[in-house]
């Protein structure tokens, strides 16, 4: 394995730059469920209108009377569709998936799969969002399960990992897919040329682990379409031993949440520490560029949202806490997703050629 690369945190814009830059000509459509979100519809809606121009069509899927008010009278590449129902947190993702088709969710993923929409993005139920995307959006034929990839704060530049919570059980066969779609995210959507794969563990020996992990090391050793580099522990994940950290998704989900929990508690002790005199104050001041760095790297509204991989569209699921901010970024990650070659390279590289084509997969 790769020593970690050592170095300064990256600004996330230095990262992301690519999302909005006007590589192509195309128009990308994205759906946006206005009503998913603690902060929704204000701040799904504000987010919206930012992220929103002359390439990125925001279609806004929710209530009429409380979205439309939101939207200014002059609200260029913003429409709106009337959705009178919600899903909530509370409800059980399979079930209101199913049954709340008027809900904002389910009619927006009903738009993508009839072609009038690109890409979604919400920051609703995440459990809702795989399950409509199954039901409406559909895995690109090949892909046994989606999985929920998330761009991680590492120094000196962000890693991907995945899955993060949509599959809380997985097959060795299901880890190797896992690490063949994130790979393609590195490269199509990170922007690294040559992402090497981690499969996480308890330890860096091929014989550590859960029966389903060590098969799932030989599987990812012996498949010349995954630069493994074996296996890598918790420790090594900010470390940036690897681009790709492959896990199941509950492990996955647990790890994200201690990350995410651990750099604020850090970022809250740092401010404390700065204020405690005016000595550290002044060396607070000295330092407050490289902090407002650290901070905005470890941000996770930074990246917008993680993206529901294998699915024939772009499905970006962002944090449940999403501001404004957050929404944009979520928008303009599913923009880049429609826009790269990541769809294609993940149907191509598990053989199935279009990510159109095809069934369901079983």
């Amino acid at each position: 394995m790769r020593a970690a690369v050592a170095g300064r945190y990256v600004s996330p814009h230095e990262v992301t730059a690519a999302w909005s830059s006007g590589s192509s000509d195309r128009t990308v459509r994205v759906v946006v469920d206005a009503m998913g979100g603690d902060n929704a519809p204000d701040e799904v809606v504000k987010g919206a209108l930012q992220a929103a121009g002359e390439r990125v069509r925001v279609v806004l899927v929710g209530d009429e009377a409380r979205v439309g008010r939101l939207l200014p009278p002059d609200a260029r590449h913003v429409e709106l569709v009337h959705a009178p129902d919600v899903i909530t947190f509370h409800d059980e993702p399979v079930a209101a998936a199913r049954r709340k088709t008027a809900s904002s969710l389910v009619m927006g993923m009903k738009l993508v799969h009839e072609g009038q929409a690109d890409a979604f993005v919400s920051a609703g139920n995440t459990g809702a969002v795989v399950a409509a995307s199954l039901l409406y959006v559909h895995r690109i034929h090949g892909v046994h399960r989606p999985a929920i990839c998330s761009i991680m704060p590492a120094a000196p530049t962000p890693l991907a990992m995945l899955d993060i919570g949509a599959n809380a059980e997985c097959r060795p066969e299901h880890l190797r897919q896992f690490a063949v779609m994130g790979q393609a995210f590195a490269r199509e959507v990170m922007g690294i040329a040559e992402p090497e794969v981690g499969l996480l563990s308890i330890g860096e020996e091929e014989t550590k682990g859960t029966g389903a992990v060590i098969e799932a090391h030989k599987l990812m050793a012996g498949d010349p379409r995954v630069r493994f580099r074996g296996n890598v522990e918790g420790r090594d994940i900010m470390d940036r031993a690897v681009d790709v950290v492959v896990t199941d998704g509950f492990t996955g989900n647990v790890a994200l949440k201690t990350i995410e929990g651990t750099a604020k508690a850090v970022m809250k002790a740092v401010r404390q520490a700065i204020d405690a005199n005016l000595s550290t104050k002044l060396g607070g001041a000295l330092l407050r560029a490289e902090l407002y760095r650290v901070r905005d790297a470890l941000d996770p509204e930074e990246y917008g949202g993680a993206f529901l991989v294998g699915m024939k569209a772009p499905v970006i699921i962002a944090h449940g806490s999403s501001r404004a901010r957050g929404i944009a970024n979520a928008v303009r990650q599913a923009a880049r997703g429609v826009v790269s070659d990541l769809l294609p390279s993940i149907a191509r590289e598990l053989g199935a050629g279009s990510p159109e084509g095809g069934d369901t997969a079983s």
